[in-house]
């Protein structure tokens, strides 16, 4: 048995209409008693008899429903609004509770475009951990009293009452009658001024992630072209979008005036842009709103185009909600109804049936329930006179947060009888009053008001409304304001400073070193109760990227000097040179408490410019200026460091290897080749410390455009540069200036044998913390493997690899590492091998695996000759077969007899299971066919993964196959691996585009360009309008753009913030059409070339408006947030 509570709408009900058969079924149904006529609350029999039951449990076998047998059901009537609550046992989905709200339910109605998710609001940035928030409230709302409004929470006295199961009847809820005549005349007159706005907010900011959402506002200005919309569609920071009238007709609108507390925002747009309906506003009635009048909710429901929904007014003063760690209103009271609004519904206007706007729709309940949260228009109102008046939009605040509570909760906070008396007596409708619930450190009210003061009189006069107190408030900004207060039951009175709340809402922020910081906003200090000051990171990139990447910090000191605000912290960054390594302490907002201290490596060669945005409430945009151009990097000095000992090992050949262990830190400043991370550390190992060469995974350098630093000894730092990338084995080769290092760096000895299962060996590698372990064990298995393909976002992994495996649980912690014999002679790598992506947690799979020594010895040795080694390949994976499936397949007894001598250790040989896509220029018939098995190569026979050496250094190989049971001989060409990698990239609309990479060549069967969508920004246009990872793009306005250079040719020449059209093909060879508005403002076209000549290898160009080539970075564009892979999106819905 489980609770259940039904609410809706029934219009036109007269007196002598209404009978208890339209009871019958359980539905969410709300009866409002009125008459048609007068729409006044009816005198009835029905109602007499209601209201001797008022706020009393009503037994509802009282009602005599016919056929049914119900024992203690009950209902509450509260004014005019009737809510029935019953026991049922059925799978009807049962809402929770009304009364209560849950601050992880309560939503705000902004929807989400991406298709697969869609909430009722936005998602607020991630917590850091499972702890609350300071000065949480589990309700959202201390209103506890009843009175002409619903009580906040249930009864003590409910009991869940037994009751038979419901027939196939109840199984249905009852479905609202039609609107009448006058209401469907005032829905057609209403729909014409309500708008659907889609949006971006380009980049994360105060409360506000950087997303793609879409909202409803409605006209209140026809002739100036005001639009009314909620504050978290507006944002707090850069805002791109457009509205769509009913029409069809869409024109662009950009923000004038979003509030710093209260949760409206106003848009403006140009009327004369409307050519086919006259634009006509709504008129802002707050006076009409009443318990108990019937309204209709018009908005963008649901992600629908126009949605109407009906509810009825139930309460005009319940507290602001609360909707967890992101934006939330405050200082003001709420209505609430039972419309069932929801993704989309934000900022839609709350009508009566004249047709006046009498609320704003601003949030509900995500967990099903229908209860719906509208802030009221009085200041809304005002804001809007102001513009049209061309006079400030004037906002004051003393920094102390009120909540409505209610009488009886008053008088334990110390009201005593006689104010309480004088209160009643001059607002004898009111059940509450207002009471100090938080008041910031080092605000205007610190010390003089604390927490639980009772508000009785704002300069001398009596108010018990929080739209009173914003009058006041609001006209006084700059003066003083005297507050009458109960403490404990003592008077004490206060006179209090009024500050300027604008001064204290962010209005700029800067960009450095790939991270984003503003002044702490008064949202966050109210949130978390701390004093309103210091520089907050809104974006935790590039350098400033901290163990975890969230936002909440508080940066305290850079390179030893303290950042109070933002000016000092502007300040201290232009002194900071390039590549400078430096202190940094920060606190996070939740933990005050805690000094957290770090060294950040000050990147400012990938992103040369500080730029300084400031908002523009003229244009709607945020205007760049570049504040300072970086310090040039201060050159290294050699520096000595001793290595540690390591302890308790038999053999001091293997203890010596320490020396030949270096950490190795990879941070990527571009996202490319689908990679998923942007940054990761491991340990490499020296092969060679003369010439500074180092061994890595590349699951932790997976491309050369990054920034590498190299530990050695715990103790010195140096810059690293990529030098090899293997196309297959999953191994680079990095390198360091040896110069540099003044310590006793050792060479580690590379074994020219391959080590055999059963083998004896010593296993030294580095955890999770990057703490040594060793451990003796033995090679358990060595064989072939095959690493799953990712299939969401095709990126880097090893393919044709023996992988060895040991008997020591240390194998499982520890990703970087080696296997070495008792002479210290390494014998095989122990490497990460990033794998697929898991769908149930989406996380990136990670498998530890060895790899033997002798695979490395001919490209080390080209590469210590100063050779840069061409290796040439088989575009073909292979797997292992045994000979029970070779014989079935074709492979004669024969040749099954030489496998047996060949390889007396594994009888196996390898088929061909996935032929590499050859770019569209390089495509030919394809030597090596799926199923093929490959039985010799120049003359060897191929029964390991070792003999496939013979492919790097042959441009043909002579082969022998079997094919379809038929043995054939061939010359395989092999390809080139030197143009595997990506030495090119776009930035366009904030989507990552390059030429197709390996990993998606190695998993598609055709390639439809050479544009390949990799990565995309969130908040961009290639976001909003769905264009994603692993699409091909074909054509540019109907122009074929078959490589990179035509694709950019095409979109250079499309003007700014015009729409364009693009053909795409996804991965899965369907093709689709995507319109897309390009914006160069926030995100430039930009070009990524590989370049040797450059200090960081690659060159960047921008193209600004009209096609002008800017060398190095333009003046404009937001710090991209880090770019999603194609099944990343999961981390990102909003």
């Amino acid at each position: 048995m489980r609770p259940a509570l039904f609410f809706g709408t029934r219009s036109g009900v007269s007196a002598n209409r209404f009978s208890k058969q339209s009871l019958v079924t359980p539905a969410r149904l709300t009866i409002s008693y009125q008459t048609v006529a007068s729409r006044s609350p009816l005198q009835h029999t029905h109602s007499t008899l209601f209201t001797n039951y008022h706020n009393r449990p009503f037994p509802f076998r009282a009602l005599n429903l016919p056929g049914k047998k119900f024992n203690n059901h009950f209902f509450f009537l509260h004014t005019t609004a009737l809510q029935f609550s019953t026991t049922v046992s059925s799978s009807l989905p049962s809402p929770p509770h009304p009364y209560t709200v849950n601050p992880t339910t309560a939503t705000m109605n902004g929807s989400n475009l991406t298709p697969s998710v869609r909430t009722k609001r936005k998602e607020p940035p991630h917590a850091l951990d499972a702890r609350h928030p300071k000065h949480h409230r589990a309700n959202g709302d201390l209103d506890t009293s009843g009175g002409e409004n619903s009580p906040d929470r249930p009864d003590d006295s409910f009991i869940e009452p037994e009751y038979e199961e419901p027939d196939d009847k109840l199984a249905a809820l009852l479905p609202a009658g039609p609107d009448t005549a006058e209401w469907q005349e005032t829905i057609q007159r209403v729909v014409r001024n309500v708008v659907s706005i889609r949006f971006c907010q380009t980049c994360s900011f105060d409360t506000d992630p950087a997303l793609t959402s879409e909202a409803t506002g409605f006209v209140v200005d026809a002739e100036r072209g005001y639009i009314l919309t909620n504050r978290h569609v507006v944002g707090s920071g850069p805002f791109w979008g457009y509205c769509v009238f009913d029409n069809h007709e869409e024109v662009d609108a950009y923000p004038v005036y979003r509030d710093p507390v209260h949760d409206f925002g106003i848009l403006k747009f140009d009327p004369k842009a409307i050519k086919y309906m006259p634009v006509e506003a709504l008129q802002l009635r707050p006076d009409l709103a009443k318990v108990g009048i019937e309204i209709r909710v018009v908005g963008n429901d649901a992600g629908e185009k126009l949605s109407i929904l009906s509810g009825v007014i139930s309460r005009l003063d319940r507290n602001a909600p609360e909707y967890g760690e992101g934006y939330s209103d405050f200082n003001t009271c709420y209505y609430q109804a039972s419309a069932a609004a929801s993704g989309g519904s934000s900022g839609s206007p709350v009508v009566d049936i004249d047709g006046y706007a009498v609320a704003l729709q601003a949030g509900g309940r995500s967990d099903g329930a229908s209860t719906d949260y509208f802030l009221p228009l009085d200041r809304p109102l005002r804001a809007l006179k102001c513009l049209q008046e061309g006079n400030p939009i004037t906002r004051g605040d003393i920094q102390t947060q009120f909540v409505l509570k209610p009488f009886d909760e008053c008088r334990r906070l110390g009201l005593t009888p006689e104010w309480e008396a004088q209160v009643r007596e001059k607002f004898p409708k009111e059940t509450n009053m207002l009471v100090a619930e938080i008041i910031l450190p080092g605000g205007p009210s610190h010390k003089k008001i604390e927490e639980g003061d009772v508000l009785i009189k704002v300069n001398g006069e009596m108010l018990t409304q929080f739209i009173r107190l914003d009058d006041i408030l609001d006209s006084s900004v700059g003066g003083t304001v005297k507050l009458l207060v109960l403490r404990g039951g003592d008077e004490v009175e206060v006179e209090v400073e009024v500050g300027d709340l604008h001064k204290i809402t962010p209005d700029r922020f800067v960009s450095v070193a790939g991270g984003s910081f503003h002044e702490l906003s008064y949202q966050q200090a109210r949130l978390y109760g701390v004093a309103c000051k210091g520089v907050y990171v809104c974006e935790a990139g590039g350098s400033w990227r901290f163990e975890s990447s969230e936002c909440g910090w508080l940066i305290q000191t850079v390179d030893h000097k303290k950042t109070p605000d933002l000016d000092t912290f502007i300040e201290v960054l232009k002194g900071i040179p390039d590549k400078s390594r430096v202190v940094v302490t920060y606190k996070h907002l939740r933990d005050l408490h805690t000094l957290n201290t770090t060294i950040i490596f000050v990147d400012r060669h990938w992103a040369k410019k500080m730029k300084l945005a400031v908002r523009n409430d003229k244009t709607g945009l945020w205007d760049f200026t570049n504040l300072a151009d970086p310090l040039p990097p201060i050159p290294p000095v050699p520096t000595k460091a001793r290595f540690i000992q390591l302890e308790h090992t038999s053999h001091p050949a293997v203890a010596d290897l320490v020396r030949s262990f270096v950490h190795v830190q990879c941070t990527l400043p571009v996202k490319l080749d689908g990679f998923p991370k942007n940054r990761k550390w491991g340990m490499g190992l020296v092969v060679d410390a003369e010439k500074g060469l180092v061994v890595i995974s590349r699951a932790i350098v997976p491309y050369d455009l990054c920034d590498i630093s190299i530990t050695i000894a715990d103790s010195i730092v140096v810059e690293g540069k990529v030098v090899f990338l293997h196309p297959l084995q999953n191994y680079a080769i990095i390198q360091y200036d040896p110069k540099l290092v003044e310590a006793p760096v050792l060479s580690a000895k590379l074994g020219n044998e391959q080590i055999s299962q059963g083998a004896s060996t010593y296993f030294i590698g580095y955890n999770r913390i990057g703490r040594i372990v060793h451990a003796a064990t033995t090679v358990t298995e060595s064989f072939a493997v095959t690493i799953p393909a990712n299939s969401g976002a095709p990126r880097y992994r090893a393919v044709n690899f023996d992988a060895i495996t040991v008997d020591t649980s240390l194998s499982g912690q520890c990703g970087s590492g080696v296997l070495v014999a008792q002479d210290g002679t390494v014998q095989a790598l122990w490497l990460t091998y990033l794998g697929e992506r898991s769908h149930s947690t989406h996380r990136d799979e990670e498998y530890h695996l060895g790899l033997a020594t002798p695979t490395l010895l001919p490209v080390l040795k080209q590469i210590q000759d100063g050779i840069v080694p061409k290796l040439r390949m088989l575009p073909v994976e292979l797997r292992a077969v045994q000979m029970l499936q070779a014989r079935l397949m074709g492979v004669s007894e024969e040749w099954i007899e030489k496998v047996s001598v060949a390889n007396t250790a594994h009888h196996q040989l390898f088929m061909v299971t996935k032929c590499t896509c050859e770019r569209v220029e390089e495509k030919e018939a394809p030597a090596l066919l799926e199923g093929d098995i490959i039985l010799t190569l120049n003359g060897s026979m191929i029964t390991r993964i070792s003999d496939l050496d013979v492919m790097y250094a042959n441009e043909f190989l002579d082969a022998v196959i079997v094919r379809e049971r038929q043995e054939l001989k061939l010359k395989l060409p092999t390809v080139a691996a030197d143009d595997v990698e990506t030495h090119r990239a776009i930035s366009f609309c904030g989507a990552i585009i390059h030429r197709p990479h390996h990993a998606v060549r190695q998993q598609i069967s055709e390639l439809f360009s050479e544009v390949y969508v990799s990565a995309r920004t969130r908040g961009s246009p290639a976001y909003q309008y769905g264009l994603a990872p692993t699409n091909f793009i074909t054509h540019v306005n109907n122009k074929p753009t078959p490589d990179l250079e035509s694709f950019l040719a095409a979109v250079v020449r499309i003007p700014d913030n015009t729409y364009f059209r693009m053909r795409a093909v996804t991965f899965d060879s369907v093709p689709w059409m995507v319109t897309m508005k390009k914006n160069e403002h926030y995100f430039p076209t930009v070009e990524l070339i590989k370049d040797p000549e450059e200090e960081t290898g690659w060159r960047r160009v921008t193209y600004e408006g009209g096609g002008k080539v800017v060398q190095g970075e333009g003046e404009d564009g937001v710090v991209p947030v880090p770019g999603d892979a194609a099944d990343m999106d999961v981390d990102v819905d909003v």
